[in-house]
């Protein structure tokens, strides 16, 4: 049943096939070798609920549309993670996105590199963990943290810090904003790793 109404919503073998970008051929071929769940009318046609339909584009590393997971009961766990990585600095910030995918199958590793683009791609993507620099241009990322602390339309990323910034209180501010992770710069990658494994 759809989060968004009381009645039922239920997908075609047609439909099924246009969200997948397939011929109605290969979507009934699923349903009729038991890949795809569905169920048949008393007109006989094929019918699939669309927490069915995720399950089985997300089984299969398919992309699921918006217009899916909008009906969906249990959306967010089909939602693709992500690790947005916010550096000024691109060549450690692209360093950094080369490693973790070496490391994360499955991951989309997305890039900001000033707050206001950081700001961006969280409220688009609302990734699961964010990796920010606190010395940034246009915003510093102790705002950044204290936003998301407060429950901003940013999501609930795990915040991982790194940094150059050599003052002592910094760590103890972000702790306060709910940072779990800091690192200061030179990163040492295995660490970093670890700490995005612990989150995802």
């Amino acid at each position: 049943m759809s989060k968004n109404s009381e009645k039922p919503v239920m997908f075609s073998a047609l439909e099924v096939a246009n969200l997948c970008g397939v011929v109605n051929q290969t979507a009934i071929n699923w349903i009729r070798g038991g890949y795809l769940k569905a169920f048949k009318t008393p007109g006989g046609q094929y019918r699939v609920y669309p927490d069915d339909l995720a399950t089985f584009m997300n089984d299969r590393n398919m992309h699921i549309p918006e217009k899916l997971l909008n009906v969906c009961n249990d959306a967010e766990s089909y939602k693709t993670k992500s690790i947005l990585i916010v550096d000024d600095d691109k060549g450690l910030n692209s360093v950094i996105a080369q490693y973790l995918a070496t490391k994360f199958d499955g991951i989309e590793i997305v890039q900001a590199f000033n707050g206001f683009e950081a700001g961006h791609l969280m409220s688009e993507n609302h990734p699961k963990c964010l990796i920010l620099d606190l010395d940034l241009p246009s915003i510093d990322g102790f705002e950044i943290c204290r936003q998301i602390n407060e429950g901003s339309p940013y999501g609930n990323p795990a915040v991982i810090i790194i940094t150059a910034l050599q003052d002592a209180d910094a760590e103890a501010r972000c702790r306060n904003y709910g940072v779990m992770h800091f690192f200061r710069k030179p990163l040492k990658m295995e660490e970093l790793s670890d700490a995005v494994r612990k989150i995802l």
